[in-house]
């Protein structure tokens, strides 16, 4: 077989360092395979759309790492005839926090009571919606923007002038509420599942904040992740369509697993770090696998 080519596409306005790291990991392990891994941003591939059909930018490559979370993009290179790890379908499936909620429950998996938020168009607070949403939660009530990471755009609303305030603010955002695990507040499982199969996992704690990931103060830490936890994360993640993804678990009043989220570009440096298994090497080698068969 000749030597296989691949393009990582990340987000030019938003180059994180962790997304930085997952790439050069990458390239690093695809390196030890005899595999070529080239660094595009988003901004370089446009997706364009002509009475011709789509617009094609003839990419030398075999398979693209997609680092981006733009859907409308990832789903114009699979219409060209790229293959991506992960598809455009488990990208917006992740990525939309509403839909994965959706998708998860559908299938009998364990999450949060979820509500979504009605958009609304008017600029002003609903009372009505307010007044339904307490009636179906209880304080305080984590509230959610349905695209955001590493633990940015949650809130813990604790009051009913809080979700008045809330809703103020961001009535004409996709968002969603979901009651309050206190039993796994500041506490959950982070679990890599590759190709379906967990690969690796570790303790997150933040005594700061009821979030606990690391971004926002909390740290890692190497344990025996529980079967039913591991066991669940899996299901979750083949549910969501994942080549690869990070699921958050919580830890349910009765020690059982609820799904918190499903992050299809989960980085890798804390948890590499803490566990000190080689997760890259073990995606590289799954995505080698996939092309040859």
């Amino acid at each position: 077989m000749a030597k296989l080519k691949g393009i990582c596409i990340y987000n030019s306005f938003t180059f994180l360092p962790g997304a930085r790291h997952f790439y050069d990991r990458m390239r690093e392990e695809f390196c030890a395979l005899n595999v070529e891994l080239e660094l595009k941003s988003n901004a370089d591939l446009l997706a364009i759309s002509t009475k011709n059909g789509l617009y094609d930018h003839k990419l030398d490559c075999d398979f693209i790492l997609y680092l981006d979370k733009d859907k409308f993009s990832a789903s114009y290179l699979e219409e060209t005839g790229y293959r991506l790890f992960n598809s455009a379908q488990a990208i917006r499936n992740c990525d939309d926090k509403m839909l994965t909620y959706t998708l998860l429950a559908k299938n009998g998996i364990a999450i949060p009571k979820t509500v979504s938020g009605p958009l609304n168009y008017s600029g002003e607070a609903s009372d009505i919606v307010i007044k339904n949403i307490e009636k179906e939660l209880d304080y305080p009530i984590v509230a959610k923007e349905n695209f955001g990471s590493l633990g940015a755009r949650v809130y813990l609303l604790k009051s009913h002038a809080e979700l008045a305030s809330f809703e103020e603010k961001h009535c004409w955002v996709a968002r969603l509420y979901q009651e309050f695990i206190s039993s796994s507040s500041g506490i959950d499982y982070r679990i890599i599942v590759i190709d379906g199969k967990f690969v690796a996992g570790m303790k997150r704690t933040n005594e700061s904040d009821f979030r606990s990931n690391i971004a926002k103060g909390g740290h890692g830490e190497k344990v025996e992740i529980p079967s039913a936890y591991i066991e669940l994360a899996e299901k979750a993640a083949k549910i969501m369509g994942c080549d690869y993804c990070g699921v958050d678990v919580l830890i349910g009043p009765k020690q059982e697993p609820i799904i918190c989220e499903v992050n299809s570009n989960a980085f890798l440096t804390g948890i590499e770090k803490t566990t000190g298994i080689n997760i890259a090497k073990i995606y590289a080698e799954h995505i080698v696998k996939s092309l040859k068969n």
